[in-house]
């Protein structure tokens, strides 16, 4: 009988041997016997928790999508409800923070991203984050832009940060948070009233 309390000590530690795994030898080579041994458990245990490695990369995923909404969230609760371009900072900040920038973390979403597009759990994820990203920004947006311009405008937002964010995970440096948000930020403050740029600043 298993001891009360035991999956939620399993479960993390799970998910950090699978991002652990996958960052050493890549999600191909990652067996589930490779990413028992990094948790220090039975083989047989991945399969009663999460039914096989599939299972395991979408718990694994939900885990880091988790992460990324709490550090926006957390964001956003920090920036005044009247500071439009505050509040986007926020959102792309939690999007380039030092968590999901780790290197298991980065090669992890590089794994889910390749995956998606096969999978079907994997890509009802990827949709859930991506239309969550689009709300929050096309809610403030909509504050001080037209409605029509707010959805191009958002949609520029995320496809500057999923491209910047790629780009950078693929080259030997890593992702320069600074720079990210601030190539996001220039394009933003380009497409706002200059007021709203100057209420920012002031």
């Amino acid at each position: 009988m298993p001891k009360v309390g035991m999956p939620e000590i399993r479960k993390p530690q799970l998910i950090n041997a699978t991002m652990e795994a996958i960052n050493s030898v890549g999600l191909h080579k990652a067996s589930v016997a490779m990413i028992s041994s990094y948790a220090g458990v039975s083989p047989a245990i991945i399969n009663h928790y999460f039914g096989g490695k599939n299972g395991l990369l979408e718990a694994t995923m939900r885990s880091v999508l988790q992460q990324l909404s709490h550090g926006v969230k957390t964001r956003l609760q920090e920036a005044p409800k009247d500071d439009v371009v505050g509040r986007i900072k926020a959102i792309v900040g939690g999007n380039f923070d030092p968590r999901q920038l780790e290197p298991k973390v980065v090669k992890t979403w590089l794994a889910f991203w390749s995956l998606a597009m096969h999978d079907p759990a994997l890509y009802r994820l990827q949709r859930v984050n991506e239309k969550r990203l689009l709300s929050h920004l096309i809610l403030e947006l909509k504050q001080v832009l037209p409605a029509d311009r707010a959805q191009i405008v958002a949609q520029s937002i995320a496809a500057l940060i999923d491209g910047i964010w790629l780009r950078g995970a693929l080259t030997p440096t890593g992702i320069d948070s600074q720079l990210a948000q601030r190539l996001i930020i220039d394009y933003l403050e380009q497409q706002l009233p200059s007021d709203i740029i100057a209420k920012h600043n002031a």
